[in-house]
């Protein structure tokens, strides 16, 4: 039998190991190693974690720069939540996309974004907005082969519609 104290050291000690080992992240999962942990690095101070604003040709609660507004204007009284236009200079066309809160109906949200669509000789496809629990959805193209397509998709929740745009067009 250990006298009384070295028990209490060994003890000590196997506590020691013990709780090391067993500190992860509390679901189980056992703590990170260093080597884990020294593949990401620290941001340094001033970093920005996330890319600007600007370089994703993106602009919340506006148009983009350079959003085709020929094509696509928001309709009157609503509310741009955020919307982008990138353009590929290599093939030509541009990716937009536009998300805005309308008070109007969902037949009148989606003939104000038809219209002009139909004028600029866009085709509509109406999909089933059923499956996707969505008020209103169609498609829109131009061109051979479809190249340009547009896709549109109307929530209707508590009286207020959410509409999603988005595809690539020529401008």
């Amino acid at each position: 039998m250990l006298p009384r104290a070295t028990a209490s050291v060994v003890l000590l000690a196997l506590v020691a190991v013990v709780t090391a080992g067993c500190t992860g992240g509390g679901d189980g999962s056992p703590a990170p190693t260093a080597s884990a942990t020294a593949a990401v690095p620290a941001p340094t101070p001033g970093e920005s974690l996330l890319p600007s604003p600007t370089s994703t040709g993106s602009a919340v609660g506006d148009l983009a720069p350079g959003f085709p507004t020929d094509l696509v204007s928001p309709p009157e009284g609503s509310e741009v939540l955020v919307s982008s236009a990138d353009t590929d200079d290599a093939s030509g066309l541009t990716t937009i996309s536009l998300n805005l809160r309308s008070p109007l109906s969902t037949d009148q949200l989606v003939e104000a974004v038809r219209e002009p669509l139909a004028a600029a000789g866009f085709a509509e496809t109406v999909q089933d907005p059923g499956a996707a629990g969505l008020a209103a959805s169609s498609t829109f193209t131009r061109g051979e082969g479809g190249v340009e397509l547009l896709t549109l998709g109307v929530l209707d929740r508590d009286g207020v519609r959410t509409l999603t745009l988005g595809g690539t067009v020529r401008l």
